[in-house]
């Protein structure tokens, strides 16, 4: 009896487990026919690879047909509509060509075609020190940390800018793909234009260097700035207790009173006196 129902269970099993299989394989040919039958349309991918900054020439590109539904939106379907326009993000052999990936119409190519409106692009001198031992490449955020005096002996470092972003090294707009630094004289900061003023500043006034930050720490604020005096923490200087000024002030002196008179009166062994107090006119 046993042995019946093991089988019994097994069979209902196998049934469900070809129902199954015939259901998925019903769909998945339902899914190709249709497919097969969908329209084809004309879009337009990389032909190779494609840097940033490149001005998208016709051998750069290349159209090919694709089903409806696997054309993402806002996909070129015209070589005309591309051509001519700088990439302002890297494109890989057979990607698809989208508008957020190239500079406006007429915008250009390079650099100016990768500035934002209302935004500026504003370079500093550096060397492997200030630039992070060349790990400072375009599209890593960086804090701009500027040292300056505050008169005598006493110096200062203050976080002017925060979370800014690397679009050049020297004349390289792409990053580095190896993981070694890649080093130049100058670096391209992505700013406003009231924090380009503060760069140009800090450039002349003092002395700046670049901390790089993590992509996905993009917290402001809370940093104060640190004095040379904060850093040695040794006995503070005994304080001097400030002398008193002395003020001059001409004392009032009171008028002095009249001195009193007297009168001595004498009876036999009895002395007596009265006093009289001067009456003034």
């Amino acid at each position: 009896m046993n042995r019946s129902r093991l089988l019994m269970i097994g069979g209902l099993a196998l049934a469900l487990g070809l129902l199954a299989s015939y259901t998925v394989y019903t769909r998945l040919r339902n899914f190709a026919g249709s497919a097969g039958n969908e329209l084809g349309v004309q879009v337009v991918v990389a032909a190779n690879d494609i840097q940033v900054g490149v001005k998208l020439e016709a051998h750069d590109i290349r159209v090919i047909t694709l089903p409806q539904s696997a054309v993402p939106p806002g996909a070129f379907s015209a070589t005309s509509k591309v051509v001519g326009r700088g990439a302002v993000l890297p494109m890989s052999s057979g990607e698809f060509i989208l508008p957020g990936k190239l500079a406006a119409i007429n915008a250009g190519a390079g650099l100016p075609s990768m500035i934002p409106p209302g935004m500026r692009a504003v370079s500093v001198r550096v060397n492997d020190v200030v630039s992070v031992a060349g790990f400072v490449q375009p599209g890593t955020r960086v804090d701009v940390l500027a040292t300056g005096g505050l008169g005598g002996n006493d110096r200062q470092t203050t976080t002017v800018l925060e979370n800014v972003a690397v679009i050049a090294v020297g004349k390289s707009l792409d990053r580095n793909a190896s993981a070694d630094g890649q080093t130049a004289p100058v670096i391209t900061l992505l700013v406003s234009p009231d924090d380009a003023q503060k760069l140009a500043l800090v450039s002349q006034e003092g002395r700046i260097q670049l901390s790089l930050r993590n992509p996905l720490d993009t917290k402001k604020g809370g940093i104060g700035a640190t004095r040379t005096s904060s850093l040695y923490l040794g006995e503070a200087p005994a304080r001097t207790e400030p002398k008193p000024r002395i003020r001059k002030v001409a004392a009032k002196v009171p008028a002095s009173a009249p001195a009193p008179y007297a009168v001595e009166m004498i009876r036999g062994s009895k002395r007596d006196e009265i006093k009289f107090e001067e009456k003034k006119f």
